[in-house]
């Protein structure tokens, strides 16, 4: 990765690690190519600052979201905040950097004195033209491609290279020409190609959209067979791909580039065209600017103390405005929306075992329970005189225990592990313990009553430990209280009384809660008649 944080301020070029860069909050891209984006991807959601072209690919190729890119005009210069209240601030100006499209050099201007970034690039003479240079500033960081940063290569102006193909290409009138490159960069070097030896050159859509947006000349095509130069990816220039490609028609290849490469084939040519600066061409860059310090930016690449002839007295480390200082240190201290949210997550008490499940599914399980119920009625049918059964007297006796008698010491059974809810959304929430849930009589909590379950039993009133697992909660439970509250309404108790004194054999099984009101009042109302028979009268 070829990127850098700067110290003592919040600006990052070329450097997407933002575990590694916490205090960055000024991000910067100087060109597009694979090994300064690295980190770089779709879920970037942070402003960015580049050049036109760059925000087009970025956007196009990476899928950064436009609301994050920021793109600042190549040659013009551009304040930007260097901290929240607009206290500090610094210039920025976008240089042309004869790389690739869309590449530049940044010069940063402000608090930390000035610092140029060039990224990759390729000197020429005109950039010591430019305005924001030519006006003798004093460069106290320079950052600088040292690529080619070694006196033992020697390499030709990108002129002179460009020459050299055009002179081997005329020398194979018979040859289709394959150019090896990378997927973005010297696309002047094959509109140079088609001009000089007037043929069309033949691209990917992906490059062809590209030449278009910069405006080249129009000698590029997708066909074929219209013209003998194709751009290829530089990986395809192999030894196979060449005896391929002679089987059906003679046929050369060009590698332009720099970089010591062995040739696996007698017509793969490589060619010194280089889009980085010559160790000479550095020099003169490095002279003309005479920078306070020099910071190489390939990190892998060998650097010596070159430039030491060339550099001014070197400055103090710079203070840091207390503005800038919060600014740098504000996402530790404010964490952000999403964290927060986190946080007060996590703080919530969870519940064990809680399963949401579809409406299909959670019928398909209530099927299943009530096939399970009449199996179990089914096996227990023949010991019925055997195994008292839990009459609703066993729960009147929970709901009501002070009318209820002393002597009574049943056990009331509750549903057993599960007790449904209504969720939102369609949804229904199953809370699982593994013990037995209970109405408790001290805090009147209900913990999945389900009072219109009796099974079918003995009339005899009698209590038993019975077959717990018939019981199952049929509807949605009651509101849990936290305090002791009343269990019955003072209106209710001469109904409750009436449940109370009407006798267990009265009640028919397999009743409803409307239907169980109704065999109340039809015994009461037999005793109202029996109560007002006159003998005499006979």
């Amino acid at each position: 990765m070829n990127g850098v944080q700067i110290p003592h301020t919040p600006i990052a070029v070329d450097f997407w690690s933002l575990r590694r860069a916490a205090s960055a909050r000024l991000f910067f891209l100087s060109h597009m190519h694979s090994d300064h984006t690295v980190g770089l991807t779709s879920t970037w959601a942070r402003p960015l600052y580049c050049s036109p072209i760059t925000a087009f690919l970025l956007h196009r190729h990476l899928q950064v979201s436009k609301q994050w890119i920021r793109a600042l005009e190549v040659g013009e210069s551009h304040v930007l905040p260097l901290d929240e209240i607009g206290r500090e601030t610094m210039t920025v100006t976008l240089m042309d950097a004869n790389h690739c499209p869309g590449s530049v050099m940044f010069l940063f201007e402000g608090y930390f004195g000035t610092i140029l970034y060039t990224g990759d690039f390729r000197y020429t003479p005109s950039m010591l033209k430019e305005p924001a240079l030519r006006v003798g500033k004093q460069i106290h960081t320079l950052y600088l491609d040292n690529t080619n940063c070694n006196p033992a290569l020697v390499l030709p102006s990108q002129e002179e290279a460009a020459r050299q193909i055009v002179e081997l290409i005329r020398k194979h009138p018979e040859h289709n020409v394959k150019i090896g490159l990378y997927s973005l960069g010297k696309e002047s070097l094959l509109e140079h190609l088609a001009l000089e030896l007037q043929t069309w050159v033949v691209l990917s859509p992906r490059r062809l959209e590209l030449v278009q947006l910069l405006g080249l000349a129009n000698v590029f095509t997708m066909e074929e067979k219209e013209g003998r130069i194709h751009a290829v990816d530089h990986l395809e220039i192999c030894r196979s791909a060449m005896l391929r490609w002679n089987q059906t028609h003679p046929t050369i290849a060009v590698l332009p580039t720099s970089r010591k490469i062995h040739s696996s084939h007698p017509n793969i040519h490589v060619i010194p065209y280089s889009d980085h600066s010559s160790y000479s061409e550095l020099r003169t860059f490095v002279a003309a600017l005479k920078p306070c310090q020099v910071v190489p930016i390939v990190s892998r690449q060998p650097y010596r103390n070159y430039f030491e002839d060339s550099l001014s007295p070197r400055l103090s480390v710079p203070l840091v405005p207390d503005s800038v200082q919060q600014y740098m240190s504000s996402s530790s201290r404010k964490p952000s929306v999403l964290c927060l949210l986190l946080q007060r997550k996590l703080k919530k008490p969870r519940t064990q075992g809680v399963v949401f499940e579809s409406l299909e599914e959670n019928a398909d399980q209530s099927q299943a329970v009530s096939d399970s119920e009449r199996a179990e009625k089914e096996d227990l049918s023949g010991n019925l005189e055997k195994q008292p059964s839990h009459h609703p007297l066993r729960i009147k006796k929970q709901l009501f225990p002070e009318v209820c008698s002393k002597e009574w010491d049943g056990a009331v059974p509750f549903p057993e592990s599960q007790k449904i809810l209504t969720a939102p959304l369609g949804f229904s929430m199953h809370l699982t313990s593994t013990d037995e849930e209970f109405l408790s009589p001290e805090t009147g909590q209900e913990t999945g009553v389900g009072p219109h379950s009796v099974p079918r039993g003995d009339n005899d009133g009698s209590a038993g430990s019975g077959n717990q697992s018939s019981w199952r909660g049929r509807e949605s439970p009651l509101p849990q209280s936290s305090k002791a509250a009343p269990l019955l309404a003072p209106e209710f108790r001469g109904l409750a009384l009436k449940y109370l004194l009407t006798p267990a054999n009265f009640f028919q099984a397999g009743f409803s809660s409307r239907g169980f009101d109704q065999q109340v009042e039809k015994y009461h109302k037999s005793l109202l008649s029996q109560t007002s028979f006159d003998p005499t009268s006979i």
